[in-house]
């Protein structure tokens, strides 16, 4: 009956972590909006700032509000804001309804991430939350993937990629409908509420800081390949239309979703530490064959591979600091995912390194970097925070 009960609430949260997943359709959309409005890197790269931008304006809110209302009743608010972000671009599309858009599904994303991952820690106990986490992600993952084939696919077929909009509309209504009819027992937090003075005193603590960088480099690199990676096919290989080349997104989510999917097992069983550093190495590997190779194939194998190595790093390092300061996982919850912000960060200075280089995508590239750099500094430190706690 018990684990009956557990699938009765987990199916719902899955469901929500698969809208989740559709904000990143913002690379898809903003390349196709980049080309139909005739807009440069710079300004396109606008769009996916909008999105991460609410997550410094309303993660920290969020927690307040998790606190006072629960967290499955502030899961359902942000697939409500999802829901009417989907439906915008359907019936209004120029430069300032994408800003509108992408402005309700970064303020609905921000919702359902500080809620939902302490929602699953109520349905998930222990050490198994970091394999939950990560299932969720490849849950989320699917969605990701999904979105620029369905869009190509609409584009080639309806001659209108924004037909994927009314596709994504219905799912987030069945996903509200489905998560407010059941109940889920959520532990009791602090009466008192999550405030802005709690949460960034926190960053006082050297491995919460270090674990909020991280999330805002994984986060930057994510969303900067998500916009980049079909650039850099066009610009290597010489290609012209869209289309043509969107398919690189694809194989980078494709690669995220089995580093997902293989993360929750792996992830169950083995050292989060080691299995960490071994996923920035992989984007590592990667980022440099993006520098130096030329071909499909190779340019597409190193796409995979940033992918694979970056599909692991979010729930490793939110599960390690919601486990580091369990009796504050709202005020954590509510500052990592602020720590998404980092989407607005580097995709600015990236459209602003690619427009210094004439328009090379190298200029794109040495930005993401330097987010790879960090999280290979913050898996040697991981290691030594593991130490401390062992010792203390």
């Amino acid at each position: 009956m018990k684990q009956k009960s557990i699938y009765i609430g987990l199916l719902p949260v899955m469901l929500a972590f698969f809208c989740m997943g559709f904000v990143d359709m913002v690379g898809t959309a903003t390349n196709y909006a980049q080309k139909d409005l005739g807009l440069d890197d710079a300004t396109a790269n606008i769009f996916p700032s909008m999105v991460f931008f609410w997550f410094l304006i309303f993660s920290v809110p969020t927690g307040m509000l998790m606190s006072r209302i629960g967290q499955r009743k502030t899961v359902v608010i942000s697939l409500i804001v999802t829901a009417v972000s989907m439906l915008i671009p359907f019936l209004w599309y120029d430069k300032t309804s994408l800003i509108i858009t992408f402005s309700l599904l970064g303020i609905g994303n921000t919702l359902m991430q500080v809620s939902i991952n302490p929602l699953l820690s109520n349905i998930v106990k222990g050490d198994k939350l970091a394999s939950s986490l990560t299932f969720g992600q490849f849950i989320k993952a699917i969605a990701s993937f999904s979105a620029p084939l369905i869009a190509t696919r609409a584009a080639l077929m309806f001659d209108d990629w924004r037909m994927i909009y009314p596709l994504f509309l219905t799912i987030s209504i069945i996903s509200t409908i489905w998560l407010s009819m059941i109940h889920i027992e959520e532990e009791k937090q602090n009466e008192k509420g999550v405030g802005f003075t709690q949460c960034f005193k926190l960053l006082g603590n050297g491995f919460i800081l270090l674990s909020f960088l991280g999330i805002m480099c994984h986060v930057g690199i994510d969303v900067g390949t998500n916009v980049t990676a079909p650039r850099i096919l066009m610009e290597r290989l010489g290609l012209t239309e869209l289309n043509d080349a969107n398919y690189a997104t694809s194989v980078y989510f494709a690669f995220r979703t089995a580093g997902c999917f293989l993360g929750a097992f792996i992830l169950a069983r083995f050292s989060a530490k080691k299995f960490f550093a071994l996923s920035v190495v992989l984007m590592a590997l990667g980022m440099v064959g993006l520098y130096f190779l030329e071909g499909e194939l190779i340019l597409c194998l190193c796409i995979g591979l940033i992918g694979f190595g970056n599909s692991n790093v979010f729930s490793v390092i939110l599960s390690r600091a919601m486990l580091f300061m369990p009796d504050k996982k709202n005020e954590i919850s509510g500052l990592m995912i602020m720590g998404l912000f980092g989407g607005t960060i580097f995709p600015f200075f990236m459209g602003q390194a690619t427009k210094f280089l004439d328009g090379s995508q190298i200029g794109a590239l040495i930005v993401m970097s330097i987010g790879v750099f960090y999280l290979l500094f913050l898996s040697m430190k991981i290691k030594e925070e593991r130490k401390t706690m062992i010792e203390n």
